[in-house]
């Protein structure tokens, strides 16, 4: 029987998206003015355990936006995965800081924490540990080693809406923290992100540099002391991203639900290994990602992800090393040095379809098709 196309990941409108997003049209609020950004910061920022929240248009401005807010600048050094989406080390070379890379741990795949603190120089002014495929770091380490040398923890929770760190949720674990809305994100608003934070000086400071330097109160009278940026998120995206948080629990749930599929029928397939859960961690499984060992699979990954799409299977290569990147490189950061975490994961890894309305069915033919596969 042939199967339908199965994409990496899409996005669920399974609420009260197009009411929301109607109502904007028909009262004519499209643009960032409108009631459904400032619900939607409050409505984020409640589920996250968080006093404010700053919407922007897209998750790496959002790190930049929270990198502004530090005072991040040029001649800074920042700390962060050399394990990450791309976006995390040009949010960090906007300001004209230098990112400054470490490899992965090889259970979690998030930054390794025990190779954190050999890269601190007099230069280092923040860590950005990166929640990878929505597993949160080990943040308690990183929180002394900040602590210890007066740096600066901006997590970037991109990926890991709904994840938790011995009970506290990503978006309270740092001084301030990144998300992105991305379409493929566990909530999503087709295009956005948000920066939140327990700290009003740091909440006020986003407010103002995101709307190019407006004054945060009083009247606008175009006279701009600073340089700012237009990062503004709209209230359409807004509306969307409401009606998203409304119903995250069932979102992340089924993330979470589909995860558990995938280990219960793939952690037995000798040359699988899928990302691993560390104890007091909520997992909330942006992607399910997947190592292959080809010399036990007894088939590379590529001649795998090729039988899999011609089975009507999307799939999706993990990140390459920042250490790799020419346009990093270029810029002045240090790829020198050995990263063979990194490595594995970039030559042996991929991710399966991870959206949150997967059915049963869809996990047990994918997974049917990669043990059939197997030599």
């Amino acid at each position: 029987m042939e199967k339908n196309f199965i994409p990496v990941c899409e996005p669920l409108l399974g609420g009260n998206e197009k009411k929301y997003v109607d109502d904007c049209v028909s009262t004519g609020w499209i643009s960032s003015s409108g009631k459904y950004v400032t619900d939607f910061e409050k409505a984020f920022c409640n589920y996250c355990g968080v006093k404010y929240g700053v919407a922007v248009c897209n998750g790496t401005i959002a790190i930049h936006l929270a990198l502004v807010s530090l005072g991040i600048k040029t001649g800074d050094e920042v700390i962060i995965p050399n394990f990450t989406m791309i976006a995390t080390a040009f949010a960090v070379v906007y300001t004209g800081a230098k990112p400054v890379f470490v490899d992965a741990s090889p259970f979690d795949w998030n930054i390794d924490v025990d190779k954190i603190e050999q890269k601190i120089t007099p230069k280092t002014k923040c860590i950005i540990p990166v929640s990878i495929f929505g597993h949160p770091c080990d943040m308690d380490p990183i929180k002394k080693l900040c602590k210890e040398h007066n740096l600066f923890l901006l997590e970037d929770a991109a990926e890991s809406h709904g994840a938790e760190y011995k009970g506290v949720k990503t978006g309270a674990l740092a001084d301030i923290t990144a998300f992105s809305f991305f379409a493929n994100k566990n909530l999503t608003t087709g295009e956005g992100g948000m920066v939140v934070t327990d700290n009003e000086i740091l909440y006020n400071r986003c407010k103002y540099f995101k709307n190019v330097c407006f004054p945060i109160t009083g009247p606008r009278n175009y006279m701009h002391n600073d340089v700012g940026f237009n990062y503004r998120m709209s209230n359409i995206h807004a509306a969307i991203g409401l009606a998203q948080v409304e119903k995250a629990d069932y979102y992340v749930d089924k993330r979470i639900e589909h995860s558990k599929m995938y280990h219960d029928i793939l952690d037995g397939v000798e040359g699988i290994t899928l990302q691993g859960t560390r104890p007091n961690v909520k997992h909330a499984v942006w992607m399910n990602g997947v190592v292959l060992n080809s010399s036990v699979y007894g088939r590379t990954r590529d001649e795998l992800l090729s039988f899999l799409r011609e089975n009507g299977i999307e799939t999706r290569l993990f990140f390459i090393g920042m250490n790799k990147q020419p346009s990093l490189i270029n810029y002045g950061c240090d790829g020198s040095g050995m990263y063979p975490v990194t490595d594995m994961l970039s030559s042996c890894g991929f991710y399966l379809p991870s959206s949150s309305s997967l059915s049963a069915s869809d996990i047990e033919y994918i997974c049917s098709m990669i043990v059939k596969f197997k030599k």
